[in-house]
């Protein structure tokens, strides 16, 4: 198991510069107030592809040799990765094969489609995931992109801490969304390194919580077909990243559907952007963990902005 290092965080940043945005950092009066903490949300709803998962895709994209390349890339996701890796392969001109489950919001299957991807739907299980893809992989022949238990992915992961770092001075804590747990890999990764007094939290779904199981119990504990509102995160961690997550984080945070739904309306109506439920809850686990960030500076790390406008969560709340 190769272990990205702050290295491969620095060329990935250099590498994939020309193809995703340094995306702004907003605040809010209001959830500052209603939560005690001075919060810094960095915002990769406005991110290429509207998610942090073009970083690491483009990374492992753009540094595959044309030998690699050659019969193009695959991957399994349920949406924000297979776009972001369409769209990618997209932009070097070569094929890009991903396995959805059937249950993905359009949106998300739409944008796939749209960048030139190819979908073969699965059943909402990791079990038929797997399965379905394997067999992709063996007809096409394409290199294979895990959505996050690649280093390449880790890495380009990383950048997004990276950014917010320079952006804001004197964290004292930056919190993330956690599914399989690229992200916070990446953001262990970055932060470790460059600014290893930041504690770094991860927030999860009261609902898919095998993450929040694992970090308890010490080792990996694996959910197979989650039910969450928050699409984004029901996948299990790995070796990889359980790597990262068992080195490097505070804790991990669970939030409520009803509590996920409800950040992610605060958002919407206070800042006034659009963003996906797996990114309303970091700030859920926030309001319900007030005494852990009051008084502190917060780095809050919105993964994505893939929502289905014609299924808004809270439309049957």
């Amino acid at each position: 198991m190769y272990i990205p290092t702050l290295d491969d965080m620095l060329v990935a940043h250099k590498r994939i510069k020309p193809y995703v945005h340094r995306t702004p950092v907003l605040t809010s009066t209001f959830l500052n107030d209603l939560t005690g903490a001075d919060l810094f949300f960095k915002c990769e709803n406005f991110q290429k592809a509207a998610a942090f998962k073009v970083r690491g895709a483009s990374n492992a994209v753009f540094g595959l040799s044309d030998e690699q390349a050659k019969n193009g890339v695959c991957t399994h996701s349920s949406g924000n990765h297979a776009l972001s890796l369409s769209y990618a392969a997209g932009r070097r001109g070569i094929p890009c094969h991903v396995v959805m489950p059937h249950s993905a919001p359009q949106a998300k299957k739409d944008a796939v489609i749209g960048y030139g991807g190819n979908i073969t739907e699965c059943e909402p299980s990791t079990t038929s995931r797997e399965a379905v893809f394997a067999e992709v992989e063996a007809a096409t022949g394409a290199d294979f992109v895990h959505p996050y238990n690649d280093p390449r992915v880790i890495a380009g992961q990383g950048t997004c801490s990276r950014e917010l770092n320079e952006q804001v001075e004197g964290l004292d804590a930056v919190i993330a969304p956690i599914g399989g747990g690229g992200m916070i890999s990446g953001t262990c990764l970055t932060l470790s390194n460059l600014a290893p007094n930041v504690k770094i939290y991860a927030a999860e779904p009261e609902q898919a919580d095998d993450a929040y199981r694992s970090f308890k119990a010490g080792h990996i504990i694996a959910d197979d077909a989650p039910v969450t509102v928050a699409d984004g995160l029901k996948v299990p961690l790995k070796d990889l990243t359980w790597h990262f997550v068992s080195t490097h984080v505070t804790d991990i945070l669970t939030a409520s559907e009803q509590e996920i739904i409800d950040a992610m309306k605060l958002i919407w109506m206070r800042m006034k952007i659009v963003i996906e439920p797996s990114s309303a809850v970091p700030l859920a686990t926030i309001l319900k963990n007030r005494d852990v960030f009051a008084g502190k500076r917060v780095g809050v790390i919105i993964t994505g902005g893939n929502v289905d406008l014609g299924a808004l969560p809270w439309m049957n709340s």
